[in-house]
Protein backbone atom coordinates (compact mmCIF):
# COMPACT_ATOMS: atom_id res chain seq x y z
CA UNK A 1 0.00 0.00 0.00
CA UNK A 2 1.08 3.03 -1.11
CA UNK A 3 1.72 6.18 1.06
CA UNK A 4 -0.50 8.26 -0.59
CA UNK A 5 -3.04 5.64 -0.12
CA UNK A 6 -2.33 5.56 3.80
CA UNK A 7 -2.82 9.40 3.99
CA UNK A 8 -6.18 9.71 2.04
CA UNK A 9 -7.38 6.70 4.53
CA UNK A 10 -5.68 9.21 7.41
CA UNK A 11 -7.85 12.39 6.50
CA UNK A 12 -10.85 10.55 6.00
CA UNK A 13 -11.02 8.91 9.49
CA UNK A 14 -9.91 12.23 11.08
CA UNK A 15 -12.80 13.69 9.24
CA UNK A 16 -14.91 11.25 10.60
CA UNK A 17 -13.78 11.60 13.87
CA UNK A 18 -14.59 15.46 13.94
CA UNK A 19 -17.87 14.86 12.35
CA UNK A 20 -18.66 12.62 15.02
CA UNK A 21 -17.69 14.92 18.00
CA UNK A 22 -19.65 17.77 16.65
CA UNK A 23 -22.67 15.68 16.49
CA UNK A 24 -22.11 13.97 19.96
CA UNK A 25 -24.92 14.91 22.71
CA UNK A 26 -22.25 15.81 25.35
CA UNK A 27 -18.77 17.16 25.19
CA UNK A 28 -17.94 15.64 28.86
CA UNK A 29 -15.56 12.54 29.97
CA UNK A 30 -18.86 11.30 31.55
CA UNK A 31 -17.05 7.55 32.37
CA UNK A 32 -14.37 9.04 33.90
CA UNK A 33 -16.26 11.39 36.11
CA UNK A 34 -19.40 8.69 36.68
CA UNK A 35 -16.88 6.34 37.97
CA UNK A 36 -15.18 9.58 40.25
CA UNK A 37 -18.54 10.33 41.62
CA UNK A 38 -19.44 6.78 42.70
CA UNK A 39 -16.11 5.97 44.53
CA UNK A 40 -16.84 9.42 46.24
CA UNK A 41 -19.98 8.69 47.35
CA UNK A 42 -18.80 5.31 48.88
CA UNK A 43 -16.53 7.06 50.94
CA UNK A 44 -19.10 9.44 52.11
CA UNK A 45 -21.12 6.52 52.90
CA UNK A 46 -18.32 4.40 54.78
CA UNK A 47 -15.24 6.27 56.25
CA UNK A 48 -13.77 2.71 55.71
CA UNK A 49 -13.14 3.94 51.98
CA UNK A 50 -12.46 7.41 52.93
CA UNK A 51 -8.33 8.72 52.83
CA UNK A 52 -9.87 11.46 54.97
CA UNK A 53 -12.14 10.97 57.96
CA UNK A 54 -14.85 13.60 58.98
CA UNK A 55 -15.55 14.23 62.64
CA UNK A 56 -17.87 17.67 62.82
CA UNK A 57 -21.15 18.15 60.87
CA UNK A 58 -19.56 21.24 59.20
CA UNK A 59 -17.18 18.74 57.58
CA UNK A 60 -19.73 16.40 56.22
CA UNK A 61 -22.23 18.62 55.71
CA UNK A 62 -19.35 20.60 53.19
CA UNK A 63 -18.51 16.97 51.60
CA UNK A 64 -22.42 16.69 50.72
CA UNK A 65 -22.56 19.86 49.43
CA UNK A 66 -19.68 19.09 46.75
CA UNK A 67 -20.78 15.71 45.52
CA UNK A 68 -24.25 17.50 45.11
CA UNK A 69 -22.29 20.28 42.61
CA UNK A 70 -20.64 17.12 41.23
CA UNK A 71 -23.52 15.09 40.38
CA UNK A 72 -24.95 18.02 38.91
CA UNK A 73 -22.12 18.70 36.44
CA UNK A 74 -22.73 15.12 35.25
CA UNK A 75 -26.37 15.24 34.95
CA UNK A 76 -26.51 18.50 33.40
CA UNK A 77 -24.99 17.21 29.55
CA UNK A 78 -26.64 13.70 29.99
CA UNK A 79 -30.00 15.67 30.10
CA UNK A 80 -29.84 18.69 27.40
CA UNK A 81 -31.87 16.62 25.52
CA UNK A 82 -34.91 15.26 28.06
CA UNK A 83 -37.12 17.27 30.04
CA UNK A 84 -35.86 16.02 33.32
CA UNK A 85 -34.55 18.78 35.51
CA UNK A 86 -30.48 17.86 36.71
CA UNK A 87 -31.34 20.23 39.74
CA UNK A 88 -34.38 18.03 40.51
CA UNK A 89 -32.85 14.54 40.06
CA UNK A 90 -30.05 15.54 41.70
CA UNK A 91 -32.22 16.76 44.97
CA UNK A 92 -34.46 13.54 45.07
CA UNK A 93 -31.04 11.01 44.54
CA UNK A 94 -29.84 12.52 47.91
CA UNK A 95 -33.35 12.46 49.56
CA UNK A 96 -32.89 8.93 49.04
CA UNK A 97 -29.46 8.54 50.54
CA UNK A 98 -30.39 7.91 53.91
CA UNK A 99 -32.09 4.85 52.53
CA UNK A 100 -29.33 3.69 50.24
CA UNK A 101 -26.91 4.05 53.07
CA UNK A 102 -29.74 1.86 55.48
CA UNK A 103 -29.82 -1.11 52.78
CA UNK A 104 -25.89 -1.68 52.80
CA UNK A 105 -25.44 -1.52 56.35
CA UNK A 106 -28.06 -4.39 55.89
CA UNK A 107 -26.60 -5.78 53.55
CA UNK A 108 -23.15 -5.84 54.70
CA UNK A 109 -24.28 -7.87 58.45
CA UNK A 110 -26.25 -10.31 56.28
CA UNK A 111 -22.69 -11.08 54.66
CA UNK A 112 -20.68 -10.77 57.50
CA UNK A 113 -23.48 -13.66 59.57
CA UNK A 114 -23.46 -15.66 56.43
CA UNK A 115 -20.21 -16.43 55.53
CA UNK A 116 -18.05 -18.12 57.87
CA UNK A 117 -14.71 -17.03 56.77
CA UNK A 118 -15.66 -13.00 57.39
CA UNK A 119 -14.07 -11.76 60.51
CA UNK A 120 -15.60 -8.69 60.96
CA UNK A 121 -18.25 -6.28 59.30
CA UNK A 122 -15.15 -3.86 58.46
CA UNK A 123 -13.72 -6.75 56.60
CA UNK A 124 -17.04 -7.29 54.14
CA UNK A 125 -17.19 -3.65 53.71
CA UNK A 126 -13.66 -3.38 52.50
CA UNK A 127 -12.86 -6.61 50.77
CA UNK A 128 -15.68 -8.31 49.60
CA UNK A 129 -16.71 -8.06 45.56
CA UNK A 130 -19.84 -8.72 46.77
CA UNK A 131 -20.67 -6.15 48.65
CA UNK A 132 -18.72 -3.60 46.44
CA UNK A 133 -21.14 -4.90 43.68
CA UNK A 134 -24.46 -4.19 45.24
CA UNK A 135 -23.57 -1.28 46.73
CA UNK A 136 -22.92 0.25 43.41
CA UNK A 137 -25.99 -1.41 41.91
CA UNK A 138 -28.25 0.39 44.88
CA UNK A 139 -26.71 3.89 43.75
CA UNK A 140 -27.57 3.25 40.38
CA UNK A 141 -30.98 1.72 40.97
CA UNK A 142 -31.86 5.09 42.13
CA UNK A 143 -31.03 6.98 38.89
CA UNK A 144 -32.76 4.14 37.04
CA UNK A 145 -35.42 5.14 38.88
CA UNK A 146 -35.14 8.53 38.17
CA UNK A 147 -35.18 7.72 34.46
CA UNK A 148 -31.56 8.89 34.16
CA UNK A 149 -30.10 7.49 30.74
CA UNK A 150 -26.75 6.28 30.34
CA UNK A 151 -25.32 6.93 33.44
CA UNK A 152 -26.80 4.14 35.33
CA UNK A 153 -25.68 1.49 33.37
CA UNK A 154 -21.82 3.51 33.14
CA UNK A 155 -21.85 2.55 36.79
CA UNK A 156 -22.70 -0.75 37.01
CA UNK A 157 -20.54 -2.06 34.51
CA UNK A 158 -17.79 0.06 36.36
CA UNK A 159 -18.79 -2.25 39.41
CA UNK A 160 -18.81 -5.38 36.74
CA UNK A 161 -15.11 -4.43 35.72
CA UNK A 162 -13.69 -4.41 39.33
CA UNK A 163 -15.89 -7.33 40.57
CA UNK A 164 -17.16 -9.44 38.02
CA UNK A 165 -20.53 -9.43 38.90
CA UNK A 166 -22.92 -8.25 36.21
CA UNK A 167 -26.01 -6.30 37.39
CA UNK A 168 -28.50 -4.56 35.68
CA UNK A 169 -29.49 -1.36 36.96
CA UNK A 170 -33.05 -2.32 36.86
CA UNK A 171 -33.20 -5.40 38.59
CA UNK A 172 -35.61 -5.05 41.92
CA UNK A 173 -33.30 -6.32 44.32
CA UNK A 174 -34.50 -6.66 48.14
CA UNK A 175 -32.34 -6.32 51.55
CA UNK A 176 -30.68 -7.47 52.77
CA UNK A 177 -29.04 -9.05 49.80
CA UNK A 178 -25.91 -11.87 49.86
CA UNK A 179 -23.40 -12.06 47.28
CA UNK A 180 -20.92 -14.66 47.91
CA UNK A 181 -17.68 -15.26 45.87
CA UNK A 182 -19.54 -13.07 42.86
CA UNK A 183 -17.27 -13.86 40.24
CA UNK A 184 -19.66 -14.39 37.42
CA UNK A 185 -23.03 -13.68 38.27
CA UNK A 186 -25.15 -12.12 36.01
CA UNK A 187 -28.77 -10.42 37.13
CA UNK A 188 -30.88 -8.86 34.20
CA UNK A 189 -32.78 -5.73 34.12
CA UNK A 190 -36.60 -7.19 34.88
CA UNK A 191 -35.03 -9.23 37.47
CA UNK A 192 -37.12 -9.18 40.55
CA UNK A 193 -35.21 -10.27 44.48
CA UNK A 194 -36.60 -10.43 47.16
CA UNK A 195 -35.28 -9.87 50.83
CA UNK A 196 -32.96 -12.21 52.83
CA UNK A 197 -31.51 -14.08 49.17
CA UNK A 198 -28.32 -15.83 49.20
CA UNK A 199 -26.52 -16.16 45.95
CA UNK A 200 -23.44 -17.94 44.88
CA UNK A 201 -20.68 -17.46 41.90
CA UNK A 202 -21.23 -17.99 38.19
CA UNK A 203 -25.40 -17.41 38.79
CA UNK A 204 -27.30 -16.42 35.46
CA UNK A 205 -31.06 -14.74 36.68
CA UNK A 206 -31.58 -14.24 32.48
CA UNK A 207 -34.31 -13.82 29.73
CA UNK A 208 -35.15 -17.32 27.63
CA UNK A 209 -34.75 -14.62 24.40
CA UNK A 210 -33.05 -11.55 23.52
CA UNK A 211 -35.44 -10.27 20.94
CA UNK A 212 -35.53 -6.59 21.02
CA UNK A 213 -39.08 -6.28 20.95
CA UNK A 214 -38.97 -7.85 24.59
CA UNK A 215 -37.45 -4.95 26.08
CA UNK A 216 -39.77 -3.23 27.58
CA UNK A 217 -41.48 -6.21 29.01
CA UNK A 218 -40.66 -8.84 32.15
CA UNK A 219 -38.40 -11.06 31.00
CA UNK A 220 -35.71 -12.06 33.86
CA UNK A 221 -37.12 -14.53 36.55
CA UNK A 222 -38.38 -13.07 40.48
CA UNK A 223 -36.83 -14.98 42.75
CA UNK A 224 -39.18 -14.67 46.68
CA UNK A 225 -37.90 -14.19 49.78
CA UNK A 226 -35.74 -16.40 51.64
CA UNK A 227 -33.79 -18.33 48.59
CA UNK A 228 -30.56 -19.66 48.19
CA UNK A 229 -29.38 -20.31 44.79
CA UNK A 230 -25.79 -22.04 44.69
CA UNK A 231 -23.20 -21.76 41.85
CA UNK A 232 -23.56 -21.79 38.10
CA UNK A 233 -27.23 -21.92 38.85
CA UNK A 234 -29.29 -21.15 35.55
CA UNK A 235 -32.82 -19.59 35.49
CA UNK A 236 -34.56 -17.84 32.87
CA UNK A 237 -37.66 -16.50 31.95
CA UNK A 238 -40.04 -13.62 32.75
CA UNK A 239 -42.48 -16.01 34.15
CA UNK A 240 -40.51 -17.90 36.02
CA UNK A 241 -40.58 -17.58 39.65
CA UNK A 242 -38.75 -18.94 42.26
CA UNK A 243 -41.15 -19.52 45.34
CA UNK A 244 -40.04 -18.58 48.72
CA UNK A 245 -37.71 -20.47 51.31
CA UNK A 246 -36.20 -22.86 48.28
CA UNK A 247 -33.25 -23.67 47.84
CA UNK A 248 -31.48 -24.51 44.03
CA UNK A 249 -28.68 -26.19 43.50
CA UNK A 250 -25.55 -25.94 41.40
CA UNK A 251 -25.61 -26.92 37.83
CA UNK A 252 -29.20 -26.41 37.86
CA UNK A 253 -31.13 -25.10 34.50
CA UNK A 254 -34.76 -23.70 35.77
CA UNK A 255 -37.44 -22.34 33.06
CA UNK A 256 -40.15 -22.97 34.71
CA UNK A 257 -41.25 -21.62 38.24
CA UNK A 258 -41.15 -24.18 41.54
CA UNK A 259 -43.20 -23.60 44.63
CA UNK A 260 -42.09 -22.35 48.01
CA UNK A 261 -40.21 -24.39 50.12
CA UNK A 262 -39.04 -26.46 47.27
CA UNK A 263 -35.31 -28.12 46.91
CA UNK A 264 -34.38 -28.52 43.23
CA UNK A 265 -30.64 -30.50 42.21
CA UNK A 266 -29.12 -31.85 39.42
CA UNK A 267 -28.19 -35.33 39.59
CA UNK A 268 -25.01 -35.35 37.82
CA UNK A 269 -23.14 -38.89 37.02
CA UNK A 270 -19.53 -39.17 36.58
CA UNK A 271 -18.38 -42.31 34.63
CA UNK A 272 -14.63 -43.68 34.89
CA UNK A 273 -13.71 -46.14 32.30
CA UNK A 274 -10.22 -47.80 32.62
CA UNK A 275 -8.65 -48.22 29.25
CA UNK A 276 -5.76 -50.45 29.08
CA UNK A 277 -3.83 -53.08 27.07
CA UNK A 278 -2.08 -56.06 28.40
CA UNK A 279 0.86 -54.43 26.98
CA UNK A 280 0.22 -51.33 29.12
CA UNK A 281 -0.51 -53.44 32.11
CA UNK A 282 2.46 -55.32 32.15
CA UNK A 283 4.82 -52.06 32.03
CA UNK A 284 2.89 -50.67 35.12
CA UNK A 285 3.34 -53.39 36.67
CA UNK A 286 7.14 -53.71 36.07
CA UNK A 287 7.34 -50.39 37.33
CA UNK A 288 5.71 -50.68 40.68
CA UNK A 289 8.29 -54.02 40.88
CA UNK A 290 10.93 -51.53 40.46
CA UNK A 291 10.23 -48.85 42.83
CA UNK A 292 9.80 -51.71 45.51
CA UNK A 293 13.40 -52.93 44.77
CA UNK A 294 14.74 -49.79 45.07
CA UNK A 295 12.97 -49.32 48.38
CA UNK A 296 14.66 -52.81 49.56
CA UNK A 297 17.95 -51.47 48.40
Amino acid sequence: MSSTHTDRKIKALVRTLIKNRKTRTFHFPIKTEAQRFVDELLEFLFPHFSEKVYFTPEEVEAKLILLQRNLKSILKPLLIASKLSFEKITKRFFSQLPDIHTKLWKDARAIEAGDPAAESLEEVVLAYPGFLAIAIYRIAHEFYQLKVPIFPRIITEYAHQMTGIDIHPGAEIGSPFFIDHGTGIVIGETTVIGRNVKMYQGVTLGALSVDKKQSKIMRHPTIEDNVIIYAQAVILGGNTTIGHHSVIGGNTWLTKSVPPYSTVYNESKVNVRRKINHETKKRQIGEVENIRRLEVW
